[in-house]
């Protein structure tokens, strides 16, 4: 099984940060979402899988791209961090660029909201902010991933300290 947790909008809150490592820990791959994608070099002290990221309206560098489409075990994993797609109005646009990359997993943030929905085929995961969630508490997500099984997809709730 390959673990891989998505975190979002860390925003440069190094309390959340370190918070955030501790539940990331046993990933074999850590995919950041944007604002404040810096952050990356923090939340990786010491984590030895495959890091991947884009860039969010907050991220003024260039490190990381807009978007990105990663083949893991199988599946096509399209990430964003969303604000290109208008995400907080609806997720019409990033599903049909999700439809035009053939995507099977949507990952994206902005919004600060956790959303875990299954649209016809595609899985779209938001796991919020977890430094400045909004209405439902701080979260990170997770995707389980084994040959020739639907993948495990879900959202785990980050206690404060």
């Amino acid at each position: 099984m390959l673990l891989i947790a998505v975190i979002s909008d860390t925003h440069n809150m190094k309390r959340y940060i370190e918070l955030g490592r501790n539940y990331i820990k046993e990933a074999d791959v850590l995919i950041h979402l944007g604002d404040n994608s810096e952050d990356i070099k923090e939340l990786t002290r010491d984590f030895t899988g495959d890091v991947y990221g884009v860039s969010g309206n907050c991220d003024y560098s260039n490190a990381y791209p807009m978007e990105q489409v990663l083949n893991i075990m199988g599946k096509k994993i399209f990430l964003t961090h969303g604000h290109i797609y208008g995400v907080k109005e609806n997720l019409n646009n990033i599903y049909y660029r999700a439809n035009e990359l053939n995507a099977d997993i949507v990952l994206f943030g902005h919004t600060h909201e956790n959303l875990l929905k299954r649209e016809g085929e595609i899985v779209f995961m938001n796991p919020g902010s977890i430094s400045l969630p909004r209405l439902r508490g701080r979260y990170v997500g997770f995707i389980e991933l084994e040959e020739e099984k639907t993948p495990h997809i879900y959202l785990k709730e980050v206690k404060a300290f």
